[in-house]
């Protein structure tokens, strides 16, 4: 395997559990040893898809003891009222947040212990596949390490280097997509008791129209902000053309100092900049994101090779899925390695049955992003969400809002967003020209449910 991060660690304790021999190559240092890169880490949201593969891997107490509930959103609105809207019905619908680097240190743990054997400071250089030859280097020494392997599976990221090696064989139909927005991290610090100095059971998001600011719970009472903005230097293919940014917006060409950030948020987000001591240091020295997304017509090259996560299908974070969907993906990869000897058939078995839902939660992925800077504290949308609440009570069966179905639930991303695309059409068509449910018609929107959407499966 290439790439010891969540998915290269979370798989190698799936197939080691299961007698598989894995090899996980790292291109960076132990990070147990290192400690973890400050800047990128953009906290993650555990989800159900996510606990489910970690059952599997016997790993979800280890992790759930790193990680902090976050009930719903906590809306910091404009005129600086504060609203929290749930994400499920009652706090047996929630979501986790926990930090990257914690969550790693834990899997790379469990992997050793299942007996995979992990070797950092190795970079992929080249692959030669019809001799089944990887060639790593290590930084360290300027070595490099010829490694005679029968399958390469890539869990290297985004920016993989097996999907380049690959790429040199065969075609992958590879495009990327930016959002023309860039990422900067801060970080609100624990208050003098130690404690959390805001709601710590929320996703807490300051939505400004064309960008936002999230901040999320870290176990050690630190809260870890994220600050989007448009950048102008970028393309912007990946959203529709009205959802471009503004060219007189604030973005990362115009606030380019610490100063200058300090300022922007003690106008647009004060409520945030008074808990922020280091804001400027932070900002001038963490790096600056870029986010996007990847897509692949094809993953995996016969029996050689294959790729996982964020490798085949790297996505923007506004739906707190790319874990989620990467871990899924080792249980569908090690469930289809299971079921036959044949390398090839597992592989082109395993793409089938994960891209389509890669490409429904990559598009989900991006509408999320318009809804958290737009619609939150929209009125149209805070009447259909209401609407949209009370069907799902009235019709368990048949209506699971969209983010419910993505989050709480094991249906296939496809059928989500499928779904969920009928439920909004009802939404909108139901929620026209008003402004409250007062005097609403019950019995044309049950009929309506009933003829539109058929019940879900019993084992959601």
């Amino acid at each position: 395997m290439v790439g010891a991060g969540l998915a290269g660690a979370l798989l190698a304790i799936l197939l080691a559990q299961r007698g598989w021999s894995i090899d996980v190559y790292e291109k960076r240092g132990d990070l147990r040893e290192l400690g973890y890169e400050r800047g990128r880490s953009i906290n993650l949201a555990l989800a159900e898809r996510g606990r489910h593969a970690l059952r599997q891997a016997d790993a979800d107490d280890a992790v759930m003891a790193k990680t902090v509930m976050m009930r719903g959103r906590m809306v910091h609105f404009a005129d600086g009222h504060l609203d929290l809207q749930r994400y499920g019905r009652d706090d047996t619908e929630v979501i986790w947040s926990v930090h990257r680097g914690e969550l790693n240190e834990a899997l790379l743990d469990i992997a050793e212990q299942a007996g995979a054997r992990i070797h950092f400071h190795h970079r992929l250089d080249s692959v030669d596949f019809d001799a089944r030859i990887a060639k790593f280097g290590d930084d360290r020494g300027d070595t490099v390490r010829e490694i005679h392997f029968d399958t390469l599976v890539g869990a290297d990221g985004a920016g993989s280097a097996l999907r380049q090696a690959m790429a040199g064989v065969c075609e992958l139909g590879e495009r990327s997509e930016f959002l023309g927005h860039s990422y900067k991290e801060l970080e609100i610090p624990p208050g003098p008791d130690g404690g959390f100095q805001i709601e710590p059971h929320a996703l807490h998001i300051w939505p400004r129209g064309r960008y936002m600011c999230i901040a999320l719970p870290n176990d050690e009472g630190t809260f870890t902000v994220t600050l989007f903005l448009p950048n102008h230097a970028l393309p912007n293919h990946a959203l529709p053309n009205h959802a471009a940014p503004d060219e007189g917006a604030p973005g990362f060409d115009t606030i380019t100092t610490g100063a200058q950030a300090r300022a922007f948020f003690d106008r647009d987000f004060p409520d945030a900049s008074r808990l922020i001591p280091a804001l400027e240091h932070d900002f001038d020295h963490n790096p600056t994101g870029v986010l996007g997304t990847l897509y692949l017509d094809r993953w995996h090259l016969d029996h050689r090779a294959v790729l996982i996560g964020d490798a085949a299908h790297a996505m923007v974070p506004f739906h707190g899925q790319g874990m989620n969907c990467a871990f899924e993906d080792c249980v569908a990869l090690a469930n289809h390695l299971l079921r036959t000897t044949d390398r090839g058939e597992a592989f082109a078995g395993f793409q089938s049955e994960r891209l389509p839902n890669a490409r429904a939660i990559q598009q989900m992925a991006l509408e999320n992003y318009l809804e958290m800077r737009d619609h939150v504290d929209d009125d149209d949308y805070i009447l259909q969400r209401e609407l949209g609440n009370r069907l799902a009570e009235r019709h368990p069966q048949r209506f699971l809002p969209r983010y419910a179905m993505v989050t709480f639930t094991h249906l296939p991303y496809a059928v989500a967003l499928a779904r969920g695309e009928t439920q909004h059409e009802m939404l909108v068509e139901l929620t026209r020209d008003r402004t409250t449910l007062d005097g609403f018609d019950w019995d044309a929107a049950d009929a309506l449910v009933e003829a539109r959407l058929p019940p879900l499966p019993e084992d959601y």
